[in-house]
């Protein structure tokens, strides 16, 4: 099991603590997606998650594939995430 999460921020999150929550979720299904992929090193790479203004920004350990970063598209693209694909990756 793995017990470890990003660091999970996000702008004005004192004054909408939402944000925080739709962070959450949109962890929560990113990692479904790559566990469906079998994709066992996805979680290890990632640093930090933040909704800046409703951009997406995920910071990564190490350089995540192609498929990686779309996981978080997808998650963040969902009814559990922002509805669009506002998506920034950091190394």
């Amino acid at each position: 099991m793995f017990l470890d999460h990003p660091t999970i921020t996000a702008t004005h999150s004192e004054t909408e603590p939402d944000r925080l929550e739709r962070l959450t979720r949109v962890w929560g299904y990113a990692m479904a997606v790559a566990d469906f992929a079998q994709n066992t090193e996805f979680a290890h790479k990632i640093s930090q998650l933040h909704d800046h203004k409703g951009t997406l920004i995920v910071f990564w350990h190490d350089t995540p594939t192609e498929e990686e970063k779309f996981f978080f598209v997808q998650a963040w693209a969902s009814q559990a995430g922002d509805g669009t694909t506002n998506v920034e990756h950091e190394v």
